[in-house]
């Protein structure tokens, strides 16, 4: 695991402090590097939105709230939702074939939090991909990718594992049989319903 996974890692499992400065003299001792792999893994979770700017240059962990959960699942029904309308049929054998084989690695034990995230991201890339729309798939994979610090409530105390996986199942099934509406009504409702579901949690934390 490379230092920008491990500390998604930490982050996921709440072992790095959120809303104060991370220090890289601190982050080095701590993953055993120096201070350069942890400037260039600090640069690139900024990126993704995992960190956020604190004073002149320093990076901090922001706190999950309830609003970015919601933002984050209505951004993704909307433009999600309009990706995969665009590809669905030149969807082929081969990208679900790819799809599936994501799915049965989710399925494997001890699997880290942010692998789970990843592999969750490359299930609904392997049915986007044939699309040829670069901007909009960009903005939706950094959309997933930012969904994934959510992943530890959604994995954990929500429980949605089971359900996301057979829902995942059945949005395949809904392809394999060329049914483009309903499976398009389906992915909005995959996302939305467990969005909700987070969101409504977040909110209950934050009274």
């Amino acid at each position: 695991m490379d230092i920008s996974q491990s500390i998604k890692e930490d982050i996921l499992k709440n072992l790095l402090p959120r809303g104060v400065p991370l220090r890289q003299a601190t982050l080095s001792n701590r993953y055993s590097v120096s201070r350069i792999p942890i400037r260039d893994a600090l640069l690139s979770l900024k990126a993704e939105g995992w960190l956020v700017p604190n004073g002149k240059a320093g990076v901090m962990i922001p706190d999950l709230n309830w609003k970015e959960a919601e933002d984050l699942y209505l951004m993704r029904s909307e433009l999600e939702c309009l990706l995969f309308g665009m590809v669905f049929d030149h969807i082929n054998k081969d990208d679900l074939i790819e799809a599936r084989h994501f799915l049965e690695e989710l399925n494997k034990e001890n699997l880290t939090l942010v692998y789970k995230g990843e592999l969750n991201w490359l299930f609904h890339q392997a049915l986007y991909r044939s699309a040829e729309r670069p901007t909009l798939q960009r903005v939706v994979e950094g959309l997933n990718k930012q969904a994934v610090r959510y992943l530890g409530f959604q994995y954990g105390p929500l429980g949605y594992k089971v359900k996301s996986q057979d829902q995942h199942e059945e949005l395949l099934s809904l392809i394999e049989s060329k049914n483009k509406k309903a499976a398009l009504i389906f992915l909005r409702q995959h996302i939305e319903n467990a969005g909700i579901l987070l969101t409504k949690y977040l909110k209950k934390l934050n009274m």
